[in-house]
């Protein structure tokens, strides 16, 4: 089992930015890709970014990748999720997850329980 505990998620304005946080525990942190993915009201939970066991290779939402960036520590077992140029439409319930598997692969198998990040106009 992995427990991820995600930090970092507030109320800000337009233009401001944040970063995420998710630390991971219970399993061996490098042996697992991460991901970010987030959900409004009413809305499907969508995929934001993940990053590759290593580091070395990430992926982006199409509409986040020039303002977002993920990034880990495997000596902390932290993953990160520096977000920049903030916009209303990006207020969402984020989520941290872990596969074993590859940061390629569209699904994972533990997830945080959430942090709120409200983006106001």
């Amino acid at each position: 089992q992995v427990q991820l505990i995600e930090t970092g998620g507030g109320l800000v304005q337009a233009g401001a930015s944040l970063r995420l946080s998710c630390a991971a525990s219970g399993r061996t942190f490098s042996n697992y890709a991460m991901a970010w993915f987030r959900q409004s009201p009413g809305k499907v939970r969508e995929f934001v970014a993940a990053i590759s066991k290593s580091g070395r290779s990430t992926r982006y939402l199409d509409s986040v990748g020039a303002r977002f960036i993920i990034s880990r520590d495997n000596a902390k077992n932290t993953v990160y999720l520096k977000m920049d140029s903030l916009k209303p439409e990006d207020t969402a319930v984020y989520y941290c997850a872990a596969n074993d598997r590859s940061y390629a692969s569209g699904q994972y198998d533990y997830w945080g329980q959430g942090t709120q990040v409200t983006v106001s106009s």
